[in-house]
């Protein structure tokens, strides 16, 4: 098993699965900076925490991922503090709002402007991410971009139907994976792309659907469960979609 190394950026960094990622690869002598985003990290208690703890090792940008220019001037603000990539993961997700926005169930309840977000934050943001973050990972040495996914954008699986939006905008997601991975084999071998399913994991974005859940899994859990498939990686793994355990999910 290769281990994870060098400098990471962990996009959707404020709480979550993606703070518990942050905390966790902090915790390892062998990564050198992580850089994470968040819309606002100053509103992060988590997040400042681990800065005042962890002093230049952090690095804490903002970014909001529906925003494009936001994400392309802080992946220029990351290239200003590393010179290369090892790790990018893409965390940050919406499934439903404070508003009142969630899931569909009906075709009834489709909306153009909530169909338009979750497009923007699940499937357009993180490859523009990717885009941006391209020269940090054509190194030469070994990388990983693991999007966050989820087991309900597989098509194949989808035997239940409802939560439109949510599905349809991380099957987008898995296609942009795929499509990367196919692309970087050809420009950058060393890089694996994937799409990672962390499992029902206790947060506020799975919180009001995961009473039926067989297994729910902690933050700090689904962090460790997920860098771990990270550094089992192989480049011919690479454009594949897994879940927290390895096990390959059907597209």
């Amino acid at each position: 098993m290769a281990h994870i190394t060098g400098n990471v950026l962990i996009q959707g960094a404020s709480r979550g699965v993606g703070l518990a990622l942050v905390s966790t690869l902090l915790q390892r002598p062998e990564i050198d900076t992580v850089i994470a985003t968040a819309r606002r990290p100053e509103a992060s208690e988590g997040l400042m925490a681990l800065a005042s703890r962890h002093g230049s090792r952090l690095h804490a940008l903002p970014l909001d991922v529906s925003d494009p220019a936001q994400i392309e001037r802080a992946l220029q603000r990351a290239r200003d503090r590393v010179d290369r990539l090892h790790l990018l993961m893409n965390v940050a997700g919406v499934l439903h709002t404070k508003d009142g926005v969630a899931p569909e169930k009906r075709l009834e309840a489709l909306d153009a402007a909530q169909l338009q977000r979750s497009f923007a934050v699940n499937a357009i943001g993180p490859a523009l991410v990717l885009r941006h973050a391209l020269p940090l990972l054509t190194h030469g040495e070994r990388a990983v971009v693991a999007n966050l996914s989820a087991r309900v954008g597989s098509i194949e699986d989808n035997r239940l139907g409802g939560w439109y939006g949510y599905r349809a905008s991380k099957a987008a997601q898995n296609m942009l994976t795929r499509t990367a991975a196919l692309e970087l084999a050809r420009r950058a071998k060393a890089v694996i792309c994937v799409a990672l399913h962390p499992g029902t994991v206790a947060t506020e974005l799975s919180a009001p659907f995961s009473g039926g859940a067989p297994r729910r899994f902690t933050p700090e859990e689904a962090a460790d469960k997920l860098l771990r498939v990270v550094a089992s990686l192989t480049p011919a793994e690479s454009g594949g979609f897994f879940d927290y355990d390895r096990a390959p999910i059907p597209w």
